[in-house]
């Protein structure tokens, strides 16, 4: 196993890099230079490019991770979305802390975003209702990470709750809602050939975002 992992390509050839010789000319905010890159990713043909790991901290201490997908991204924070009784919204509710971490293969890049989380139920009844039918049945079983006796158990329920969500597009899960990830810091990772990796971290002061280069 580990010679067939070390022969796998990690990134695409011929990546620009980046350069950063004046952290001035950077955007003001993380937020618009995360725009910028996101809008790249999808140029380049990323693959999800709104794909995202969130990890958060159990109940029990322990760290745990996961995907999910960004579903906005406002002066407030980056925004995704999940039941308040799963794993994650549990976790959420005990410790309002967490990260998001984007890769994006095709640019070379990566972001990483940390801060405190807040719930916000009625901005998850609205992605509910936007989401395609098979998603919102899956969402409207529910009983996410409990343990499952049989697939056909699923299948069933799943089936039913289609029909259901067909027939009533303001059908919402109870326990939908989306969350909020306010950045105290986000991170910049981009490498390129021949120019080495480059790292740039937002903090935000009292005053502004300050920008600040890291050793890769």
């Amino acid at each position: 196993m580990r010679e067939r992992l070390r022969g796998l390509p990690v990134l695409p050839a011929g990546l620009p890099g980046w350069d950063v010789p004046d952290l001035a000319a950077l955007p003001r905010t993380p937020h618009d230079l995360f725009e910028a890159w996101f809008v790249e990713a999808v140029g380049a043909g990323a693959s999800a490019p709104h794909a995202t790991t969130l990890s958060t901290v159990s109940v029990a201490g322990g760290a745990r991770a996961r995907t999910v997908l960004l579903t906005d991204l406002t002066a407030a924070g980056w925004w995704f979305a999940g039941h308040a009784t799963s794993p994650k919204g549990r976790e959420l509710a005990a410790e309002p802390r967490a990260a998001l971490t984007f890769l994006w293969r095709e640019t070379g890049r990566q972001v990483r975003v940390a801060g405190e989380v807040s719930s916000h139920p009625d901005a998850g009844a609205q992605d509910f209702r936007g989401r395609r039918p098979p998603s919102r049945a899956a969402g409207l079983v529910d009983h996410q990470s409990e343990v499952l006796d049989s697939l056909a158990e699923h299948r069933a329920a799943w089936s039913a709750s289609l029909e259901r969500v067909t027939a009533d597009p303001d059908l919402v899960a109870p326990s939908w809602t989306a969350w909020c990830l306010d950045a105290s810091d986000v991170e910049f990772w981009s490498t390129g050939d021949g120019t080495g990796q480059t790292r740039v971290r937002y903090r935000r002061t009292a005053a502004a975002w300050e920008p600040e280069l890291l050793w890769p």
